[in-house]
């Protein structure tokens, strides 16, 4: 299927390893020119490198990356001020750090709000105007499944990923924007093969007293598919709800999880 997104410009955040990674090859193998963003330069630039060498990718397709905390309005001015305008916006910053709740001063939660919530509703506001005024847009938020079926030692990010949920539910479904073929959505992930799951498992591992290789098998036990998602196919679900077959999806909550979450909505 051709996505019809080949010359669109993309704008990925944590784009040098895992779920970041998987969507900007994605992209990139679609034909769309893709900026990557992450806060390792070496890592990035590793990553641009390996989309560039990628045979998978069209020629004349471009790659670009910024060194940036997008996190931080100098980070968003530093992507901005690489390129002003993006067809194409898929928001993603590491998660906070699996924990007690009772651990957590104001400092952690405010560092998480900005993160995972502040951080991609200004990368919106900075965008969907001239999205809208181009009568194309696609933004893609990574979150996780936590949202959906919160983890008691991920607070920080149940809390904070809920606000930008509550937030994208609204500011979807308006007529300025859903009107002009400009759609939002999240991209929620269960367990995925990157170093934020082996941390979570880590710290679950520290908790219970049980051997991490213990704690990642009885996750996968967990997971009706009994394995962990990879980036790749991660990536192909972002590409598709990048596309313009996607055009009347948005405000949505799209869950890739293996089948474990067991609610029916």
């Amino acid at each position: 299927m051709d996505l019809g997104i080949a010359g669109k410009w993309a704008l990925v955040c944590g784009a040098s390893k895992g779920l970041g990674f998987g969507c900007a090859q994605a992209l990139a193998r679609e034909g769309a020119h893709v900026v990557l963003v992450a806060r390792g330069a070496p890592a990035l630039e590793a990553a641009a490198a390996q989309l560039m060498a990628d045979p998978g990718r069209p020629a004349g397709t471009e790659v670009r990356c910024v060194a940036a905390d997008i996190t931080t309005a100098e980070g968003r001015a530093k992507v901005f001020g690489q390129r002003g305008e993006f067809d194409i916006i898929v928001t993603n910053a590491g998660g906070p750090p699996p924990g007690d709740f009772r651990t957590w001063d104001r400092e952690a939660w405010i560092k998480a709000v900005d993160a995972n919530m502040l951080a991609p509703i200004e990368l919106i506001k900075a965008a969907v105007d001239g999205m809208a005024a181009r009568g194309f847009g696609r933004i893609v938020n990574i979150t996780s499944s936590a949202v959906k079926a919160p983890i008691d030692i991920l607070g920080l990010s149940n809390g904070a990923r809920s606000g930008l949920t509550g937030f994208v539910a609204g500011v979807a479904r308006t007529s300025k924007l859903a009107g002009a073929n400009v759609t939002i959505n999240n991209l929620l992930p269960g367990a995925f093969d990157t170093d934020r799951l082996k941390a979570t498992m880590a710290g679950t591992a520290e908790k219970t007293g049980e051997p991490i290789e213990a704690v990642m098998e009885t996750r996968r036990a967990g997971i009706p598919a009994r394995r962990f998602g990879t980036p790749a196919e991660f990536g192909a679900i972002c590409a598709f709800l990048c596309s313009q077959h996607a055009g009347y999806l948005t405000g949505q909550n799209v869950l890739a999880d293996g089948g474990a979450y067991p609610g029916t909505f």
